[in-house]
């Protein structure tokens, strides 16, 4: 076997032209998909964090049975009450890999500074609990005020843009006005408190931050329309999920649970079109690489025939020539990759050198460009790259196998 790789490598190096071009093609190849991998990989991540923290979606929300459909349209017999929201809470707080349940309510209605109104949403949260959920992630998005305070129930943050139409500052005053779910109407004061930023274009004018408490009293209700749960890793949301519905089933409690992945649509879509775009991508790589592997290969044979032709007559069986061929050509893909390597390396050093940053559609503000170095991933870019090396070269290599001894010698 070490003198058959001897011989492969000798021949990479006596077609040095030829095998670097190849090895080159492959190491592009290679660094292209390492790189974008590199990237989605650290956004995702990104876009997790933002859904789970910054959205404070956490990791799974418990809603009444029927809310998807029903919500809307007849609120007060799909939110729970205390007396629910006590079971569920000494239920699901058992389970060791949960650290938080908090209750939340969402309401919309008009806001105004006195001159100018306009729509707004907002989540009713327990302030105490949203602190846990945020965790490291208010440091990405500070509030330019105080923040939410149980202490201080009419205090309210509010996004930035919705801030600048209302002309308000922190410490400003505003009025609220909802319709309860019974059909009434009603209207509280505010004080802004805080002014900050939610990171979207789409939702920096609407959105508003209020206590739990005084999301209650704007809708005139003691209920909640949703339960919050945080977990201590990402990874555990769907079989906590299934441990969760079978206690409440078991407890004769009526919900439905969704993850931080289905109600983040943002989320779910972002990855969608990032899968669809490496799909593409690594199907130009593996077009490339089969390709420059084949023609390399191919010339190979072709200048090599007399050559196969000697090793037939010294007793070298057919299967020895093709293993020598595919060895070749798993060692081009070896070394491609090894060079892929190097290139991904110096690129990311670069691209962390340079401290660049951009800011991506739908975006109110501009995110660092990093990408993630993945050794695993790396590693088995580089098996597949050598395996699809080896099986590029089995078509030429069975092609010079079949030639005959007196074929071989006598070509031409």
């Amino acid at each position: 076997m070490l003198s058959w790789l001897k011989i492969a490598f000798g021949n990479i190096v006596k077609n040095r032209r030829r095998s670097l071009v190849t090895i080159f093609a492959v190491a592009l190849g290679f660094a292209s998909v390492s790189l974008f991998q590199g990237y989605i990989h650290n956004t995702y991540s990104g876009l997790r964090n933002a859904a789970i923290r910054g959205e404070g979606l956490a990791h799974l929300t418990i809603y009444k049975k029927g809310w998807q459909v029903k919500g809307k349209i007849d609120p007060e017999n799909h939110m729970f009450s205390r007396e629910e929201i006590r079971r569920i809470t000494n239920i699901v707080e058992e389970e060791e890999d949960v650290i938080l349940l908090t209750p939340q309510l969402q309401i919309s209605g008009l806001v105004s500074n006195g001159r100018v109104s306009t729509i707004f949403i907002a989540k009713g949260v327990v302030p105490e609990d949203e602190r846990i959920i945020k965790g490291a992630w208010a440091v990405f998005r500070p509030v330019n005020g105080e923040r939410l305070s149980s202490t201080k129930e009419y205090g309210v943050e509010m996004a930035v843009d919705l801030a600048a139409i209302l002309n308000i500052s922190p410490g400003g005053d505003g009025v609220v006005m909802a319709t309860t779910p019974d059909g009434q109407m009603n209207a509280l004061d505010i004080q802004v408190s805080g002014i900050y930023d939610t990171g979207t274009e789409a939702t920096n004018d609407k959105y508003l931050r209020v206590p739990f408490a005084f999301a209650q009293s704007l809708y005139d209700t003691a209920k909640a329309d949703r339960l919050v749960v945080l977990l201590d890793d990402w990874q555990k949301t769907e079989k906590v999920r299934i441990r969760i519905q079978q206690l409440l089933d078991n407890a004769g409690i009526a919900c439905e649970i969704r993850t931080w992945n289905e109600q983040s649509l943002f989320y779910t879509k972002v990855r969608s079109l990032f899968d669809l775009i490496f799909l593409f991508i690594f199907s130009i790589v593996f077009v490339v690489v089969t390709m420059s592997v084949i023609n390399t290969m191919g010339m190979a044979v072709l200048e090599r025939t007399r050559e196969i032709g000697t090793l037939r007559a010294i007793g070298v069986k057919r299967s020895g020539i093709s293993q020598l061929f595919a060895m070749e050509g798993a060692m081009l893909g070896l070394l491609g990759a090894l060079f892929g390597v190097l290139l991904n390396c110096i690129v990311w050093a670069c691209i962390r050198f340079a401290d660049l940053s951009y800011i991506p559609p739908g975006n109110s503000s501009s995110v660092p460009l990093i990408v993630d170095l993945l050794p695993k991933a790396m590693a088995g870019l580089t098996l597949f790259l050598v395996f699809l090396s080896l099986l590029a070269a089995i078509i030429p290599a069975r092609r010079a196998a079949k030639l005959t001894v007196v074929e071989a010698l006598s070509h031409v």
